[in-house]
């Protein structure tokens, strides 16, 4: 049996969680949500569960990465109670409770703690820099070096344990069995998920939130095997140029839509931004911007006189790969299109 926590909304509410309390059970929101069936009550189940403070259903719960935040049950609530927020503020404290090295709870939890850790990855980059004597091709090739290891390095040692925490949380602590052949029969689901995000076409006018999150990862996929893996810095083909140009111009037109519609907050989904959405969505648009404009400056030949231009990308790509991508937003990512899978098998069960 599981222990209620009535402390638990305040802690939640670090977490970015509004007045969910405020709640009286109406209904509304499970009436206008298109994700409701006579089986999942959404979203009304998880506010219920989390007034109560109960903390064990709300961790072996996939719901919160079930909705994709239309923002219509805020919107229609009588009590402003907003819960889809409450399902934004779950996913955060659930991609705390997965995280082994707790950094993800305390870098939600904390905008100044934040802060210092982007401040010191800052001044590692230009250290390390600094004792190669700002050496423009040097740095470059350790930057993709870097690129390669922090890759391997953040997947193998953060993420992957990561999901299999998540896994055992959401299934095998809960005594789901689901047998193996099943697992490798469904993963395909994962990775529909993963690249298309097609249930949030399920929700009412989602459908151009929904493409421009296709195109944005389509585009940011893209360019992370473009630099990466073809070395697009380095590379002298045209083709590989080209396709790195598209991406990270296509990166940089779909956040600026992203971070104009936070600061008009003329959706339900941007009236609540917190930090990591911002850093999320900021971080992302300075990687198109600088990869586009490093890579204009080697063709134009002006690179080697413009050292602060690879130097502004390298600082910006090591705190996306060591901060945002392990402990931040973009973990959504990837627990959405496991939850996905997950919620895939329990169903089958």
């Amino acid at each position: 049996m599981s222990k209620i926590d009535p402390k638990f909304g305040k802690d939640l509410k670090r977490y970015g969680a509004g007045p969910f309390t405020s709640c009286y059970n109406c209904g509304n929101c499970t009436a206008v949500c298109s994700l409701s069936t006579k089986e999942d009550s959404f979203p009304r189940e998880m506010v219920r569960l989390s007034a109560l403070g109960a903390e064990k259903e709300i961790e072996s719960s996939l719901k919160p990465w079930l909705c994709y935040y239309c923002g219509e049950c805020s919107e229609t609530c009588p009590q402003s109670a907003k819960p889809g927020e409450l399902m934004m503020s779950l996913r955060r404290w659930l991609t705390a409770r997965y995280d082994w090295t707790g950094l993800s709870g305390k870098l939600y939890e904390s905008l100044t703690l934040t802060l210092l850790a982007m401040a010191a990855v800052l001044a590692a980059v230009v250290i390390y820099a600094a004792s190669l004597s700002f050496d423009l091709d040097t740095i470059m090739h350790f930057g993709h070096l870097f690129e390669m290891v922090a890759i391997i390095g953040v997947f193998s040692v953060i993420i992957m344990p990561n999901v299999i925490r998540m896994w055992y949380l959401t299934t095998i602590k809960p005594g789901k069995k689901i047998p193996f052949k099943q697992y490798i029969a469904s993963a395909g689901e994962f990775f529909i998920h993963m690249f298309t995000q097609k249930r949030t076409l399920g929700c009412d006018d989602n459908q151009k939130r929904w493409f421009e999150h296709f195109i944005l990862v389509i585009g940011y996929l893209s360019l992370l095997f473009t630099t990466v893996f073809l070395d697009w810095f380095g590379s002298e083909s045209k083709a590989v140029i080209f396709v790195g140009y598209l991406m990270s111009a296509i990166i940089f037109i779909v956040t600026i839509d992203f971070v104009g519609g936070r600061i008009r907050r003329n959706r339900e989904v941007s009236k609540n931004s917190q930090p990591s959405d911002w850093f999320f969505v900021i971080w992302l648009l300075l990687m198109g911007l600088t990869s586009f404009m490093v890579r204009l400056f080697i063709d134009l030949d002006i690179l080697e006189g413009n050292k602060w231009a690879y130097m502004t990308h390298l600082i910006i790509l090591a705190q996306w790969a060591l901060i945002i991508v392990p402990f931040g937003k973009w973990t959504h990512f990837i627990y959405r299109s496991f939850a996905m899978y997950l919620h895939k098998l329990h169903a089958g069960n």
